[in-house]
């Protein structure tokens, strides 16, 4: 009779761990202080609370992370002088083995991204002003670079800063060259091509950092650094026309600010990018046949320099990893008008990538 009541008490409880929707976010810190690599927290999807923190992998300086298609890897830059790429498998208890380390070909890299079938990798080496491109084998492990694109020009340094692949075309953001590149995969599926080397005329030293494009390629959103403006483009018979450059900053502020992360909500009816130095989430409602933007909500970061962020997988809330003051903030987000609405923050030294 005991033995049974212990089970059924067991049973209880486990079904009701069990209930809990969970999802692990893994991130990226700089391991010049206190941080001593990749973490990961669990995040419930239905409360937005982080818990069960754990370093998962030491590794100098892992600023951006990227899954495989199939997330059974993890993929980091290490941005230092003598960059390189480190690439993980992921654990059945969520920790990270380190598989092998190669070389970025360029200092400081600081963005990498995966192609949909997970046999190539982009980085893009910010001080370098050259891109990468690497093979990955089927077990994971990255081979070194197989082509280097190097940017910069004898009137012009390049600061290379992220590169998508979409399709048959890879997209790369130079903040220093002020453009977003094109290139055009090859026949034999292995080389690139550069067909422009920027889609559209961005205004003045605008720094062109990061950006997102909707699921049918049609719209590209650019967040550009010094400008603090968002550039959109739609595609027209083959290639982008430009929309507009809105700013991404309240209409009252004097200060000084940075732009850096920027993405789309999962129905495409709002864009959000991160101010540095504002440290605001900027708030777009989208027209989604036009492409134009509406700023709504700048939102307090409640912590300062907000580089990444991230919405979880039920698009419920979104994440800001507070770089300078520790912290990453957790807020909900109103599904119908797109606003966000602060909850709580957990401490963490030098967040700057958080990947669910």
């Amino acid at each position: 009779m005991k033995i049974k009541l212990v089970f059924i008490c067991l049973a209880t409880l486990c079904l009701t761990n069990c209930s809990i929707p969970h999802s692990s976010l893994y991130v990226g810190t700089y391991t010049s202080g206190e941080s001593e690599g990749i973490y990961k927290f669990q995040f419930n999807t239905e409360t937005g609370e982080l818990s069960e923190l754990q370093l998962v992998a030491k590794t100098e300086n892992p600023s951006f992370l990227s899954y495989s298609p199939d997330r059974n890897y993890i993929y980091a830059v290490n941005e230092n002088e003598n960059g390189s790429v480190s690439a993980f498998k992921i654990d059945t208890n969520g920790m990270l083995s380190h598989l092998n380390t190669v070389d970025s070909n360029g200092a400081h890299p600081c963005h990498i991204a995966i192609n949909t079938t997970g046999n190539r990798a982009v980085v893009s080496n910010y001080t370098g002003g050259t891109v990468s491109l690497y093979a990955i084998h089927s077990n994971g492990h990255l081979d070194k670079a197989y082509k280097v694109f190097n940017h910069n020009a004898p009137d012009s340094i390049s600061h290379a800063h992220s590169a998508h692949f979409y399709k048959d075309k890879l997209y790369v953001s130079d903040l220093g060259r002020n453009g977003l590149y094109n290139y055009q995969l090859s026949e034999n599926q292995e080389d690139y091509n550069l067909i422009t080397p920027s889609i559209v005329n961005m205004t003045e030293n605008a720094g062109p950092r990061h950006f997102t494009m909707t699921k049918d390629g049609q719209f590209i959103y650019i967040i550009n650094e010094y400008a603090n403006t968002v550039t959109s483009a739609k595609k027209s018979n083959g290639a982008f026309e430009l929309l507009e450059h809105v700013s991404t900053l309240k209409d009252d502020f004097k200060g000084e600010s940075y732009c850096a992360d920027i993405h789309l909500s999962k129905d495409e009816h709002f864009l959000y990018g991160s101010n540095r130095g504002e440290n605001t989430i900027v708030v777009f409602k989208r027209d989604k046949q036009s492409g134009k933007l509406e700023k709504i909500q700048n939102m307090d970061v409640q912590g300062n320099w907000p580089r990444n962020f991230s919405l979880d997988p039920s698009g419920n809330f979104l994440l800001v990893a507070n770089q300078k003051s520790n912290n990453i903030s957790v807020f909900k987000v109103d599904s119908d008008s797109g606003k966000l609405s602060f909850l709580h923050s957990v401490d963490l030294p030098s967040p700057v990538c958080l990947l669910f």
